[in-house]
């Protein structure tokens, strides 16, 4: 980033503490994505993010801009993100399967499918366990498979996988967790005997 990007992003951000609209409006269309990506979140701080701003940022040609417009989809359900679970960037990919989780029920059964895949089928282990902790949190039934063969997958996936099962019951599940009792790494231990206890 240049001096002149990095005062046109202190710039934006200042905007969103100051109340200048004007400002974080125009930031939105700086030639640089850190100042693009800053300007959403002045507009957020502003109050004055609105979905259709959002959407078109998830579109953009910078996975920095995607990656903070996704984040900020979190807090908005009507805000669509299965696009962006295909993005080229995993870092991106990561924080939209994230977003998805924290949308909660409010997901559309594609994205529950969606996720389901990635959990189990993602080369990046971080958007595999991003794909677990979401399903975990939208608690759909259409997830539990995925979230119970994460269950064997590393160990950072297996720990997520163990708690995303907390909202589900059954068979399949109390045999997952009487297995990861016994796992070698003693986070996964630990998370299964909380939620056996």
């Amino acid at each position: 980033m240049t001096d002149a990007a990095a005062a046109r992003r202190r710039a934006a951000a200042l905007a969103g503490h100051t109340g200048d609209q004007v400002a974080a409006l125009t930031a939105l269309t700086d030639e640089d994505p850190g100042v693009r990506a800053t300007a959403l979140g002045a507009l957020d701080r502003l109050g004055r993010l609105d979905d259709a701003v959002l959407v078109a940022a998830l579109d953009d040609d910078s996975p920095t801009v995607r990656r903070r417009a996704a984040e900020l989809a979190a807090t908005r359900p009507r805000v669509p993100l299965l696009a962006l679970l295909d993005d080229t960037d995993p870092s991106v990919v990561e924080v939209a399967a994230f977003a998805c989780g924290e949308q909660g029920e409010a997901v559309a059964p594609e994205v529950v499918t969606r996720l389901a895949a990635l959990a189990t089928n993602h080369e990046d282990a971080l958007v595999r366990e991003a794909a677990v902790a979401a399903l975990g949190a939208i608690g759909a039934p259409s997830g539990l498979i995925a979230i119970l063969a994460a269950t064997s997958d590393k160990a950072t996936v297996r720990r997520r996988a163990i708690i995303a099962l907390a909202p589900f019951d059954g068979p399949e599940v109390q045999a997952a967790l009487e297995r990861a009792r016994s796992d070698r790494d003693w986070q996964v231990r630990q998370a299964a005997e909380d939620l056996l206890d």
